[in-house]
């Protein structure tokens, strides 16, 4: 079963990431330990959602995924680099 973070309520001007996955996806899970330790370093808040279940997610990423969103918009796709991911959420 995946594991994530829910970010129920984001202070204002409070950063969020989202990683879009799906059930056994190994790049995925890859993704998500980037994106877990990442965020538990810096104290940012993310939340994981499965495509398979959001048609909106699944047309919109369908061929990218994993994918990152950070604070809404696409940071980056399919392989997650730790030191950007840090630099983007640091700035």
């Amino acid at each position: 079963m995946e594991r994530s973070e829910k970010a129920e309520t984001v202070a204002p001007g409070e950063r969020l990431v989202t990683l879009i996955r799906k059930p056994g996806c190994h790049l995925c899970d890859d993704a998500q330990q980037v994106v877990e330790k990442v965020c538990g370093d810096l104290g940012v808040p993310w939340e994981g959602k499965d495509i398979t279940q959001d048609e909106e997610l699944h047309r919109a990423y369908w061929e990218q995924i994993p994918v990152v969103l950070v604070d809404g918009a696409q940071h980056t796709f399919w392989r997650v680099d730790e030191g950007r991911l840090r630099k983007a959420l640091a700035s």
